[in-house]
């Protein structure tokens, strides 16, 4: 099985710190180099923070594992330099479909809106995620990535955190201002420091199966089957990756052997039951999971913090797995380079576990809610979903109460600490706490994309209409935002091109299609102050320095 991709193997190589008189003191240790692990390297080496990431294997991983990235994680991977190559390899998708027995009850659009940079979804497997961020990784300077390193100790100080670590050639030891676990669901660092996730284990059981097989059998989008002719009383689910590989997961319930379940003869005639006897396969990788719900307390411990499925857990309907586990980092690796930098208080990264603790309930609750709605556990409940089922195929109200999984989408962190409350009236979805929208715009005289252009610190837009609305008193506080000793990036965002002179650290965009005005219900004179993870965390109608100033030491949480 897994014909379809070669494996790396990454060496081993010795590090320096392995022959130093006395243990090496680095800013911050990530453990585990799965897709977080990997993504918290690069973030914090392009925010010029030395990082060293240890990874007990020395390849990819096996198998498709998490398979559906959204649009908010490409909009993170393009910031990490990642972006492009996994929308070149994965295969791209917006339209989801619903069938209830033989027929299908409706569709919909995961990215009802045009003009976005990024698609809803794309469909690609993990070890081609993981091995282009491994490769993003090695192209940093800042980043020391060291397979075969396999964290046995760690032990925490008042301002230090002293790890263990074993390797082909031995033990040795190594220091660490911070850590960042990303280390699994069985995370060793959790179990070390004696600490659990709390949730709820459900009993089902699911068979994944990755064939390969001709692409017109399908088209490139998410189908979803209740209780479909050929798995009757049960649930499908199918997915198009990367190289012809087909994911489909069949619901077996509690009672299926695992063992039995996962071998190929097993599975076969599954596979052609749903897809029929003429049609040509291969098998190409298969396992039988079980799920859990469940988050830590508090994803910081001191100076460890817990990131991804370390921290939290939830059932795969839904992709909310990798999806939320790099929001994680994003919401992290900012706060972490503010404070190594000296440029805000250690209390700045108390609000990563508050905020990424609301993500993790809203995930879990609405994964459990996907649950309980794909796998009934009494008669009142399946009479319950049959009857929402029939529904939505003819009323349209019915079918917000159908749920096959309902698919990753941001959390809006509306009630965090950082935000700036509005004192304006504004109409639109993208509120503080929110991250912010996308729309093409011209940069330069060249096409691009507002996302595209905020980069990894603090940005702000100022919206305006003429020349004439850049006196020379809000240019230069403009500049002055920009050389700040935490600086803000400032864009005049205008509907055209205009003949200005504008200072150091400002730039022109322009608004092409004025769909970035419209999204953020922006008139002239109103200004926006984004996160350097492009969460919207104050806006105002008229610009004002000072009020920028006091919205940025918020979120920075002076």
């Amino acid at each position: 099985m897994l014909n379809t991709y070669t494996f790396p193997e990454f060496d081993y190589i010795r590090s320096a710190d392995q022959d130093a008189a006395q243990p090496v003191k680095h800013p911050v240790v990530v453990i585990g180099a799965g897709p977080m692990g990997l993504a918290a390297a690069i973030d914090l080496a392009i925010h010029d923070i030395p990082v060293v990431v240890l990874d007990d294997n020395n390849t990819v991983s096996v198998g498709s594992r998490a398979v559906c990235y959204a649009k908010r994680f490409l909009d993170i991977s393009d910031r990490l330099g990642v972006g492009q190559r996994c929308v070149d390899k994965g295969v791209t998708w917006n339209i989801g479909k619903v069938f209830f027995e033989s027929e299908q009850i409706y569709s919909f659009n995961m990215l009802p809106e045009e003009h976005h940079r990024r698609p809803g979804f794309i469909n690609l497997q993990q070890y081609y995620l993981e091995e282009y961020y491994v490769d993003r990784v090695n192209e940093l300077e800042k980043a020391d990535l060291r397979w075969k390193n396999k964290v046995v100790g760690i032990e925490q100080g008042n301002d230090e955190v002293t790890l263990t670590v074993e390797t082909p050639e031995g033990p040795y030891t190594l220091k660490a201002d911070y850590v960042v676990a990303c280390d699994g669901a069985g995370s060793k660092t959790r179990e070390a420091c004696g600490l659990e996730s709390k949730g709820q284990i459900f009993q089902d059981r699911f068979l994944i199966a990755d064939v390969v097989m001709d692409p017109k059998k399908f088209p490139p989008e998410r189908w979803f089957w209740f209780n479909p002719p050929f798995h009757e009383g049960q649930s499908t689910l199918l997915h198009r990756q990367a190289d012809n590989v087909w994911r489909i997961d069949f619901d077996l319930g509690w009672d299926a052997d695992p063992e039995e379940e996962k071998k190929p003869e097993n599975i076969i005639p599954r596979v052609k039951a749903f897809l029929g006897e003429d049609v040509e396969f291969e098998l190409e990788w298969a396992s039988v999971y079980t799920f859990t719900c469940r988050r830590m307390d508090n994803f910081r411990h001191g100076r460890i913090f817990f990131a991804g499925d370390a921290a939290h857990q939830v059932s795969p309907f839904g992709a909310r797995g990798a999806n939320s586990g790099i929001e994680d980092i994003d919401n992290l690796t900012w706060k972490l380079q503010m404070v190594l930098n000296g440029q805000a208080d250690d209390n700045l990264l108390d609000t990563y576990s508050d905020e990424r603790a609301f993500a993790a309930d809203e995930n879990i609750l609405n994964s459990t809610r996907s649950t309980d709605f794909i796998t009934p556990k009494n008669g009142a409940n399946r009479a319950f979903r049959d009857a929402v089922l029939w529904l939505a195929k003819d009323y349209t109200f019915a079918r917000p109460l159908v749920n096959s999984g309902r698919l990753s989408v941001p959390p809006f962190l509306t009630e965090s600490s950082l935000n700036t409350e509005d004192a304006d009236v504004f109409n639109c979805k993208v509120v503080p706490g929110a991250p912010c929208t996308d729309g093409p715009v011209k940069r330069a005289g060249e096409d691009s994309f507002l996302l595209g252009a905020l980069g990894n610190v603090f940005n702000g837009l100022l919206f305006a209409d003429s020349r004439g609305d850049l006196d020379a008193g809000t240019l230069a506080q403009l500049a002055e935002l920009a050389q700040q000793d935490v600086p803000v990036k400032c864009y005049v965002v205008a509907s055209h091109e205009m003949d200005v002179a504008l200072p150091e650290g400002v730039e022109l965009l322009v608004d092409t299609v004025g769909v970035v005005q419209e999204r953020l219900d922006a008139k002239n004179g109103t200004f926006y102050l984004m996160r350097p993870d492009q969460l919207v965390t104050a806006r105002m109608r008229s610009f004002d320095k000072a009020a920028v100033v006091a919205a940025q030491n918020k979120a920075l949480g002076k």
